[in-house]
């Protein structure tokens, strides 16, 4: 019934879980990526081999899919826009415009009326000054494009941390300092919306990060029901702002006051939603393949508490310990090689 092909641009383990996702669905995949023996080409049909703005290649994907869609955020956008000319695209290339520079993500989440912590566009050493000086000397300085897992980022802690040469350090490129932000946890949730305007959001989770790095998502969050709705609003108001289809992750700091302030958003399936794998009948990976796909959304329903655990460089070597477990639920992502941060896999523990 729904033999169709999907195309998936990228080929990292988001890219893999799709393709996973997508065959239970019975749809073809095809992997537009460079690499060859990607992740997600180990278990997807056909894999195309070329860059990501590569003209040929983009219209051999056209050609060849039903709909394509992105594993991450860093796809062109004039190559994203090029192909909706003449395949459905979603998320929507306006999601990844959006997303791609922090400061046009920033002004764009305020004006859904959602608050994000203060922040000062950054083009010079003198405007890196100037902005400290109004945060006196304290805020995160943030490369706006193509930063991820803690990379491209320098803190300032106190008025004490020179910022001399700081523009520079980071390329002397277009940033962003952000004002810190005194928050009680971290969170993030999960929402889809289908091609017919349905909205489905999954249980907020608390996110812990190592090194810049997502480390644990733990399910339900210490959060209030309140919360927790303010959540689900917040990514409502985005997913429609949008005319959004897929699914999309939204970070947040929670504030001692329950309040929350968003933090950044990812327009695709998110390292923050993995458990849904284990604790939900219906995954964020099955969850996005349905809406670009065209099919209803599924449950968002939690059926069992959890916490998600990234196995990252040499947490791999705990692998026998974890498959040990009778509550776990472990995924492997194809890699062979473990380096420092790199992501080798993840494993959810469920906990009644």
């Amino acid at each position: 019934m729904t033999e169709k092909t999907i195309g998936i641009i990228g080929g990292g383990q988001l890219g893999r879980m799709l393709a996973m996702a997508a065959a239970r669905l019975n749809f073809r995949t095809i992997i537009l990526e460079e690499q060859i023996n990607c992740p997600a080409a180990q278990v997807a049909n056909e894999q195309v081999v070329a860059a990501y703005d590569d003209a040929t290649a983009l219209c051999e994907l056209a050609k060849r899919c039903d709909v394509v869609t992105y594993e991450f955020e860093n796809v062109p956008v004039a190559a994203a826009e090029k192909l909706a000319l003449e395949v459905p695209v979603y998320p929507p290339p306006k999601a990844l415009e959006m997303a791609q520079d922090r400061l046009t993500e920033k002004r764009f989440i305020n004006g859904c009326g959602i608050p994000t912590a203060r922040f000062h566009a950054v083009d010079s050493q003198a405007d890196l000054e100037a902005a400290l000086a109004d945060f006196g000397g304290r805020g995160v300085l943030k490369t706006r494009r193509l930063g991820y897992d803690g990379k491209g980022q320098r803190v300032y802690r106190s008025a004490a941390d020179s910022p001399a040469g700081g523009y520079a350090a980071l390329g002397g490129v277009p940033l962003i300092l952000e004002s810190f932000v005194s928050f009680e946890r971290e969170i993030s949730i999960i929402a889809a919306r289908g091609i017919d305007g349905t909205i489905a959001c999954y249980d907020p989770a608390e996110n812990v990060h190592r090194d810049g790095i997502l480390h644990t998502s733990t399910l339900p969050a210490a959060i209030s029901d309140e919360t927790a709705a303010a959540a689900r609003e917040a990514a409502g108001k985005i997913l429609e702002a949008l005319g959004y289809v897929g699914v999309i992750g939204i970070e947040f700091f929670a504030l001692a006051d329950g309040s929350l302030i968003a933090n950044e958003m990812a327009p695709r399936v998110h390292n923050s939603g993995h458990w849904t794998e284990a604790a939900c009948v219906i995954s964020q990976f099955e969850q996005h393949i349905r809406a670009v796909a065209g099919l209803p959304l599924g449950s968002a329903r939690r059926h069992s508490d959890c916490v998600m655990t990234n196995l990252i460089g040499d947490d791999i070597l705990a692998l026998p310990e974890w498959l040990r477990l009778d509550d776990a639920f472990v995924h492997l992502y194809g890699k062979t090689e473990a380096r420092p941060g790199r992501k080798m896999g993840h494993v959810t523990q469920l906990l009644g």
